[in-house]
C-alpha cells in the first residue's frame, strides 16, 4: 500500500511528489494527460506573468535568460525536475473512481487499481471551459482553447473576454493579419491584464486597429456571422472564428463524488487552511483546485507551499 497517491501531474502535483520523496514516503503521481498537461495546452506563444524563481518547486532553481519565462521554458524546467528526481509519474492514466474503506483509499484508473493511505488532489481547472450558453456555441469555429495565431491569418475573429487570455489572443491574431473584434462584458479592459500588455491593447482599440464593444455580450453564433448585444442595440457582423476566452473551472462533479463539500456560491471546496485536508479525512487539496470558481485566487507561485503543508501534516499524523 502506498503512503500517498497524487492525482494530477502539474507543477503542484510534482511539488507534492518532491516533498513526499524528501520525507521518505511511498507515492505515485497519476496524470490523465502528458506531464504538466495544462501548461502543455497553453498557447505556444505564452509568457508567464511571474518571474522564474516564483515558479520554482522543491527548492530547485528555475534558470532562464528571460525576465519572464515562456511556456517552452516552463515545460523544460518541470520535465527536468520530474526526470532528474525520478518521480514516479504515470502519464495518460485517468482516475475514474476513488473509494475509502476503513483507513485506506482505493483508486481506480483507466489502467490499474491502487491502494493508498492518503490522496492528494491537484487537478487544476484548465480542462473544463466555462460556456457562453448561447445558440451556435457548439459550431466547430468556436474555440475555448488557443494555440497559435498563424492559423487565423486573414480571418474575421471575434474574441470574447477582457482578461489576459482574451487580450493575448486579440493582439497576437491581429498582428498575424486577422480582423479582430473584442466583445467585453464590462466597461473596460480588465485590470488583471499584464501591465506591459494593457497599454498595447488600449492603444490598438483607440486607433481602431482592433474593434471593441464594451458593456456588450455575444448573443448568437452562426456559420458566417455573429450577433452582439451592445448598448446601442443588437448588431450582426461577419465572422469566421469565435475565440471564447471565458475562463475555465475545476471538475466539480469529481469533487462531489469524492464527498468534498462545496460552497453554494463559488463552489469553493471545504478544507483546513493550515493542513489542506478536506472534510474527508486523508484526502487533501493542492493548487488552484482550492479556489472553486474563483480561479484568480491561486497560482503556481502562491500554491506551491501547499506541498509542504500537506506532507508535514501527513508525517505528523504518521
Amino acid at each position: 500500500m502506498l503512503d500517498i497517491l497524487i492525482i494530477g501531474g502539474g507543477p503542484i502535483g510534482l511539488a507534492c511528489g518532491l516533498a513526499a520523496q524528501k520525507a521518505g514516503l511511498s507515492f505515485i503521481i497519476v496524470e490523465k494527460g502528458c506531464l504538466v498537461n495544462s501548461l502543455y495546452n497553453y498557447p505556444s506563444t505564452m509568457t508567464f506573468f511571474s518571474t522564474s524563481e516564483k515558479l520554482e518547486i522543491g527548492g530547485i532553481p528555475f534558470v532562464t535568460v528571460h525576465n519572464k519565462p515562456t511556456r517552452a521554458d516552463a515545460l523544460e524546467y518541470y520535465r527536468r525536475v520530474a526526470l532528474s528526481h525520478n518521480l514516479p509519474v504515470n502519464l495518460f492514466e485517468e482516475v475514474t473512481k476513488v473509494t475509502k474503506e476503513d483507513d485506506a483509499y482505493t483508486i481506480t484508473t483507466s489502467k490499474a487499481t491502487y491502494q493508498a493511505k492518503r490522496v492528494i488532489l491537484s487537478t487544476g481547472f484548465y480542462d473544463i471551459a466555462v460556456n457562453l450558453d448561447i445558440p451556435g456555441e457548439d459550431l466547430p469555429k468556436v474555440k475555448h482553447y488557443y494555440q497559435d495565431p498563424h492559423y487565423y491569418t486573414l480571418q474575421k475573429v471575434v474574441v470574447v473576454g477582457s482578461s489576459n487570455s482574451a487580450i493575448d489572443v486579440a493582439l497576437e491574431t491581429y498582428r498575424k493579419g486577422a480582423e479582430v473584434t473584442l466583445v467585453i462584458r464590462g466597461a473596460e479592459v480588465s485590470n488583471r491584464v499584464k501591465y506591459w500588455v494593457r497599454p498595447d491593447i488600449i492603444n490598438r482599440i483607440k486607433e481602431g486597429s482592433i474593434k471593441a464593444y464594451f458593456n456588450s455580450n455575444l448573443q448568437a453564433i452562426r456559420e458566417h456571422e455573429v450577433d452582439i448585444q451592445t448598448p446601442d442595440g443588437l448588431i450582426t457582423i461577419p465572422n469566421d472564428y469565435v475565440m471564447a476566452m471565458t475562463g475555465y473551472k475545476p471538475n466539480f462533479d469529481f469533487l462531489k463524488k469524492l464527498g468534498i463539500i462545496l460552497s453554494e456560491d463559488k463552489f469553493i471546496p471545504q478544507y483546513n487552511h493550515e493542513t489542506m485536508e478536506t472534510n474527508q479525512p486523508g484526502l487533501y487539496l493542492a493548487g488552484v483546485v482550492c479556489g472553486g470558481l474563483d480561479t484568480h485566487l491561486w497560482f503556481i507561485e502562491n500554491s506551491r507551499i501547499h506541498a509542504d503543508m500537506i506532507i508535514n501534516d501527513i508525517v505528523a499524523k504518521g
